[in-house]
């Protein structure tokens, strides 16, 4: 049953990325988008990411419950030696959220509106960032439990360059999502080449900031090009990813735009599997050495085969509404 809680974190973080990735991008993607075509933008935005507007958190909420109650000594440690990018991250959730609704449903349509779209705006872009600073963390053997000072416990565990490196290429690929899942949002030719040069130019940034955390990882001695290079799987993970970027491409440019949001999300999933699969199940590797296991620090037996059935009788809820949530507001353009 272990394997079953580990797969159930594994998918919930995965679809998280995903599609809160995508929603997170929306806000991205009109953010740097000239001011004379935000609003045509944000009308597009706006029909990409409604069918998970009010579902994508609950992913986030499923890898907390899953860490809290089956790895509570992991859960413990990234909640104090991360508190802070933890905090931040919840805060840019909570705040996006806000703004976004003030900003789409207020009854009163004055200067506020201003305020509203800028908080969305900026909450959008560190919201993922932080994001990436976490994840980063975990596994640049930073968080140092024998540090003695505030700042090394506290700060320098997440705050660094492959940190920061990780960060931006997480804000590359939630803009990428956004723009590509935006494709099959218009029929009108302008609108999709307005899309389409949005997505090429997320695919840009995507590259060169995946290509500044292979350089920051270099630098700060992780062996990131181990982890991802040394066997087959990574190859394989890897060359699958760029395949997938290569064919929406070639849909882009053909305009047969029905497979592209289900190559983006495999393409993420590839991703993630390049970057986790060298090191797992160890979740957390310290600075001095040691690690943190999802076999090694789960919880008790019964625990963790209570908490298996629970996801397992659980996802037969959540997984079909999902899917017809999304069916429901789904265009089916080509």
């Amino acid at each position: 049953m272990i394997y079953v809680v580990i797969g159930f974190l594994w998918l919930s973080i995965c679809l998280y990325v995903i599609l809160g990735g995508a929603d997170f991008g929306a806000g991205i993607v009109e953010l740097f988008t000239k001011k004379r075509a935000r609003d045509k933008t944000k009308e597009i935005m706006y029909e990409s990411i409604a069918p998970v507007w009010e579902a994508n958190h609950m992913w986030l909420i499923i890898a907390i419950v899953i860490l809290f109650v089956g790895f509570p000594e992991i859960y413990t440690t990234l909640s104090t030696y991360l508190h802070i990018p933890l905090v931040l991250m919840l805060v840019g959730i909570i705040a996006r959220g806000t703004a976004f609704t003030f900003r789409h449903y207020d009854a009163v349509k004055d200067d506020w509106q201003h305020v509203y779209t800028q908080i969305f705006y900026f909450s959008s872009l560190l919201t993922p960032f932080f994001l990436g600073l976490i994840a980063a963390a975990t596994v640049s053997h930073s968080i140092n439990p024998d540090a003695t000072s505030f700042l090394d416990l506290y700060i320098f565990s997440w705050l660094n360059w492959f940190g920061i490196a990780v960060g931006l290429f997480t804000v590359s690929i939630c803009a990428y999502l956004a723009s590509v899942f935006a494709l099959r949002e218009t029929n009108d030719r302008l609108e999709l080449g307005l899309m389409i040069k949005k997505s090429k130019q997320t695919m840009i940034f995507v590259v060169i900031t995946g290509i500044l955390v292979f350089f920051t990882a270099y630098i700060s001695d992780i062996p990131l090009v181990m982890w991802v290079f040394s066997k087959p799987l990574g190859i394989m993970a890897v060359s699958f990813a760029t395949i997938c970027l290569l064919l929406i491409l070639r849909a882009m440019n053909r305009q047969k735009l029905l497979p592209v949001r289900a190559l983006a999300g495999f393409q993420i999933v590839m991703i993630l599997v390049a970057a986790t699969y060298q090191h797992n199940p160890n979740i957390i590797l310290f600075a001095n050495g040691e690690h943190l296991s999802l076999l090694e620090q789960a919880a008790a037996p019964k625990t963790i085969s209570a908490l298996g059935w629970a996801l397992l009788l659980g996802s037969l809820f959540i997984l079909p509404f999902l899917f017809y949530l999304m069916a429901s507001f789904s265009k089916q353009r080509k």
